[in-house]
């Protein structure tokens, strides 16, 4: 037998290192080269990692929550003496993973003899390779958010009938196990829970954010009965076009607003002191998932009509929850929308995406009591809750934007001429 060591791939250019979410193997395992052995973050990107030859997992370097340098051991597989390593390695990812390096030991056996250490560079496909459904694996496996819902409902993943992608356990196995079990009332108790993965990536930012900006947030109420008016008849009228929802209407006000004031369509860089605005409106949508908050970003907005909008918001965010979005469309924003939709309340306080100077928050929307001078009459009122850097912007300077931005709201006909 050859124990084959296995080195963590190049996870993307500019990239040194990555996290390690959770090993979707254990060691005794056997493993195909189709086999996803473990799951990997870097930056916004979940990469899965495929065995590059087959064999038994003999070791694995490291936990979850580790974070491990490009080209560090990363798996080690025995192989019969006559395995020759796959010509390529495979990985999933929102970009493609360049190399992997396999290392083959000669192994002691019944007569152990020394061989040099040979190293075999390869090179990595950006989709993994074409596999037949196999029967479940002895041990349940499991993405890492399945695993934590698991564990709160107190159900044995090796319990639950799979269905996923190679015998995983998915969300909708988990609901229909609860759904056959008998009702149960669980028992709460204290979980300690490491913070690793994305979630430990959007700490890190907000408190960058928190710590280095000094917020001012600004809270006015806009009377969207009329765009609402508008949305529902262009809904109805064209069927065939793609949802639309009231963010590709603040998007297009945050569009028209911004080319009064440019410089709240920036990033400002702390170490050098440097405002940096653009010309493109480049906005980012934040977005929640099963994974955590993520923001991709729609680019050019300012070329972009309601329908295209809501096209690329749709898309865009579908891409970011099923964990299908590239890595450009993940960064770049220059200023932010953020909405918890019918959750939003009447109030928020957005943090900033830093390095921007503003973010937009949409508050939810509802039916309320406005005078008209005479009577009260029922409008649809929002609530916008906007927040932007103290250093960079005025608090006159937020008032007129968000001002103007109510103004192109309660006047939707101004959205669509761009007047």
């Amino acid at each position: 037998m050859t124990l084959h060591i296995i080195r963590l791939p190049d996870v993307g250019e500019g990239v040194a290192e990555a996290e390690l979410i959770a090993w979707l193997v254990a060691v005794g395992d056997t493993v195909t080269p189709d086999t996803e052995v473990a799951e990997v973050l870097t930056d916004k990107a979940t990469v899965v990692i495929y065995a590059p030859l087959a064999g038994t997992v003999a070791d694995l370097h490291g936990e979850a929550g580790d974070v491990l340098a490009d080209g560090s051991d990363f798996i080690a597989i025995e192989a019969g003496d006559s395995t020759t390593p796959a010509s390529t390695a495979t990985a999933r990812s929102i970009e493609p993973v360049d190399t992997t390096e396999i290392t083959t030991v000669a192994s002691p056996g019944p007569a152990a003899t020394t061989e040099p250490t040979a190293t075999t560079e390869l090179t990595a496909t950006t989709e993994p390779a074409a596999t037949t459904p196999s029967a479940p694996p002895e041990r349940a496996v499991a993405a890492p958010a399945v695993r934590e819902r698991a564990r709160a409902l107190g159900i044995n993943l090796d319990d639950v009938s799979r269905s996923g992608r190679d015998g995983r356990v998915t969300h909708d196995d988990l609901d229909r196990h609860l759904r056959g079990a008998a009702p149960v009332i669980p028992v709460p108790a204290t979980v300690q829970i490491p913070l690793i993965g994305l979630r430990r990536k959007v700490a890190d930012r907000l408190t960058i954010a928190s710590s280095r900006i000094p917020h001012i947030t600004y809270v006015d109420e806009i009377d969207m009965t009329q765009a609402e008016h508008v949305r529902r008849s262009l809904a109805t009228a064209y069927p065939s076009q793609p949802h639309l929802t009231v963010l590709p209407f603040v998007m297009r006000a945050i569009v028209l607003a911004i080319a009064d004031q440019p410089h709240l369509n920036a990033t400002f860089d702390d170490e050098t002191e440097i405002l940096t605005t653009y010309g493109a409106v480049h906005i980012g949508i934040a977005t929640q998932t099963a994974n955590g908050l993520i923001v991709p970003v729609v680019r050019d907005v300012q070329t972009l009509d309601l329908w295209t909008s809501a096209a690329e918001l749709t898309r865009l965010t579908a891409a970011a929850r099923n964990g299908t979005a590239q890595r450009t469309e993940l960064s770049g924003s220059t200023i932010t929308i953020t909405s918890l939709g019918a959750l939003g309340g009447l109030v928020t306080t957005p943090i900033i995406n830093h390095p921007e100077v503003a973010i937009v928050g949409i508050n939810k929307m509802q039916t309320r009591p406005l005078w008209n001078g005479t009577s009260f009459q029922p409008r649809t009122m929002m609530n916008l809750s906007s927040s932007f850097d103290h250093r960079i912007v005025d608090g006159w300077d937020a008032a007129t934007f968000i001002q103007r931005i109510k103004t192109l709201l309660e006047e939707p006909t101004l959205l669509i001429v761009g007047l």
